[in-house]
């Protein structure tokens, strides 16, 4: 949905942008066919992430989806620079103004856009994909680059001859506009590829669920990794110091299955068992 989206609104900002004398529009198809493109990436890197885990790949291929992210930030980096290369040059050169009826095209566009943008940010919240994440802040920055496409337009049309250039500089202001939201996208998931603790309330989540486990009497170390949608935790929990080795042992699987259970999200569990007191 996403995808198909994307290819409608790109033609008809490219054809509203060439016959409406608009290069902020034009800008925003530019924007709008690398969503295109970003989109299918994930496609793709959603169906290699979801391969299971093999001899060469223990922890499954969950961090494809996080390599994936990184391309989609640099569509956006790509397209922002293009935007506002072209808007340097066209703030120099004269040119017609904007026709009237793009503005009602960008209104319909930044209401669609903004809409996809929470669609598609609630499923990265349920499937805690940072690929999903990418695309929605995609949506997102469209709608502002529609926005400042709109402001853009409205000051060239509304104060006429002389102000032809306020369109290109709507476009040069959305370009960091995108650039600012590519750099929101690429430091959580440069977080994910170096491991770095980014979830304590998981990791509380954890230390809680594990206490309902009969023979747990307390958690200590609790690392946590992302790779993909599932996250990879190291758990060290406290049981009676007189107990058996294999009782210890039925204590750890119980509570593998028990995490499980209750934090599905959850990939490869790796428990250690110590002695309380």
């Amino acid at each position: 949905m996403s995808m198909a989206g994307n290819a409608l609104l790109a033609a008809a900002k490219w054809l509203a942008g060439y016959f409406g004398n608009s290069f902020a529009l034009i800008a925003d198809a530019i924007e709008s066919t690398t969503d295109i493109f970003s989109s299918l990436l994930i496609v793709l890197g959603f169906a290699y992430a979801k391969r299971p885990a093999d001899e060469n790949h223990p922890y499954g291929h969950g961090r494809a989806e996080t390599l994936v992210t990184f391309l989609v930030v640099g569509f956006l980096v790509a397209s922002a620079a293009i935007i506002a290369y072209q808007a340097i040059i066209n703030i120099g050169r004269p040119h017609a103004l904007p026709e009237p009826y793009t503005l009602a095209i960008l209104g319909a566009i930044i209401i669609w856009k903004e809409l996809s943008y929470r669609w598609v940010l609630r499923s990265s919240h349920r499937t805690m994909s940072s690929a999903l994440k990418a695309d929605a802040w995609h949506h997102r920055s469209d709608a502002i680059t529609s926005l400042a496409a709109f402001s853009g337009i409205s000051l060239a049309i509304f104060m006429g001859e002389g102000w032809e250039s306020a369109d290109d500089w709507a476009a040069l202001l959305a370009s960091f506009v995108i650039m600012y939201n590519a750099y929101r996208i690429f430091r959580p998931a440069l977080g994910e590829v170096m491991d770095e603790h980014l979830f304590e309330d998981l990791v509380e989540k954890i230390r809680k669920t594990s206490l309902g486990v009969d023979g747990v009497l307390d958690t200590e170390k609790c690392f946590i990794r992302k790779a993909g949608m599932k996250f990879h935790v190291d758990l060290h929990v406290r049981v009676d110091g007189e107990v058996s080795v294999r009782r210890g042992h039925e204590i750890a699987h119980a509570l593998k299955d028990h995490l499980h259970q209750v934090i599905p999200e959850l990939g490869h569990l790796s428990i250690h068992v110590e002695p309380h007191g």
